[in-house]
């Protein structure tokens, strides 16, 4: 048996085959949400589209430009905390640059945020990534409680996802069980993921365990960080105030339709958990925000069409913010820095 060992791959060819790969994942939601469009639920779709209040777009605009300013502050003081300086509208303008990155190719405007703040306030690039892991992590603690706050404000829920899972029929499972099979799906997803690891990495077990060690290093420089944070009130008042604002901002996009105007917090919650996962599953959410909101309001009775075209209204105002506010971003923080420097050497 001959073994045939592939060369390196070049960096910019791994990130186009991931950006594909990605964006791949995208559309087959796309797919997922239309495949069973009839020409009345088109005409259907038409209608609630044309009947909707666009109005409160602007609000819901506002509310979400607001959510990523309020970010900004909350990463400026992790990085703060260990010395780095910067004005509060370079973060801000590192922010959405990053975002809007983040749109094509995931992780990426990570990168992209850390280079223009290092770029233009002269500061130590090690220090601002490692900021990123932590941020990373309590966003994901927060999804997590969000999710958990979901289920537990609503409990018939584990019900109403059986029944879907199960097509309808009357066999039906206790609500541990539910946390039992939740939990066991993400250990798959885990084992999965670290299998296709060793496989594309071409490591070995020893290299995997030293690979997971420094994950947990690295989550725990994160907890401690913060920890050991000095303000640490305001850094959690700003992520409670983040994930408000994206929870209002749902909440407000009921009254865009007639049929989703009785909707109210529970939910808003939903809307807010299944939202959050289409935004991780593929780039930008693309295609799986809105599908993942098509299979959650029909469990609150809503037509799965109507919510199909409420899920595209929320994710195309959502990304229009990142849009608007990244390529403003880039643009402008040239010409900021400038302007400041000239204003500096003239004082």
């Amino acid at each position: 048996m001959f073994l045939v060992t592939l060369p390196p791959m070049n960096v910019k060819w791994k990130r186009l085959i991931q950006y594909l790969l990605f964006l791949l994942i995208g559309f087959l939601f796309i797919w997922l949400s239309l495949k069973n469009i009839t020409q009345n639920d088109i005409r259907h779709i038409r209608y609630s589209l044309q009947s909707a209040r666009y109005g409160l777009i602007l609000p819901v605009f506002v509310l979400l430009m607001l959510s990523h300013y309020i970010r900004a502050l909350r990463w400026k003081l992790l990085f703060e905390a260990s010395g780095v300086q910067s004005s509060t509208i370079n973060t801000f303008f590192a922010v959405m640059a990053g975002y809007l990155v983040n749109q094509g190719v995931p992780r990426l405007g990570e990168v992209v945020k850390c280079t223009l703040l290092s770029r233009y306030e002269k500061a130590p690039f090690e220090k601002l990534i490692g900021t990123v892991i932590t941020e990373r992590l309590v966003d994901s603690l927060s999804f997590f409680i969000i999710l958990f706050v979901t289920f537990a404000i609503q409990p018939e829920l584990y019900s109403k996802l059986n029944a879907v899972f199960f097509n309808g029929s009357e066999k039906k499972q206790s609500g541990l069980l539910a946390v039992l099979l939740f939990i066991g799906f993400l250990l798959l997803v885990f084992t999965a993921a670290c299998a296709l690891w060793l496989i594309v990495k071409r490591k070995n077990i020893s290299e995997l365990k030293t690979a997971l060690r420094k994950i947990a290093r690295n989550i725990w420089k994160g907890i401690s960080s913060i920890l050991h944070l000095k303000k640490r009130v305001s850094f959690l008042f700003f992520t409670l105030l983040i994930w408000f604002l994206y929870f209002i901002s749902g909440y407000i996009g009921f009254y865009a339709f007639q049929e989703t105007m009785h909707f109210g917090i529970k939910e808003a919650f939903s809307v807010l958990s299944a939202g959050s996962i289409g935004m991780i599953a593929s780039p930008g959410g693309i295609g799986a925000y809105a599908f993942m909101i098509q299979k959650t309001l029909p469990l609150y009775g809503l037509n799965e069409v109507t919510a199909l075209a409420f899920g595209w209204i929320l994710w195309i105002v959502t990304t229009g913010v990142i849009i608007i506010g990244g390529l403003i971003s880039f643009a402008l923080i040239p010409y900021y820095n400038k302007s400041k420097k000239s204003n500096l050497e003239s004082a």
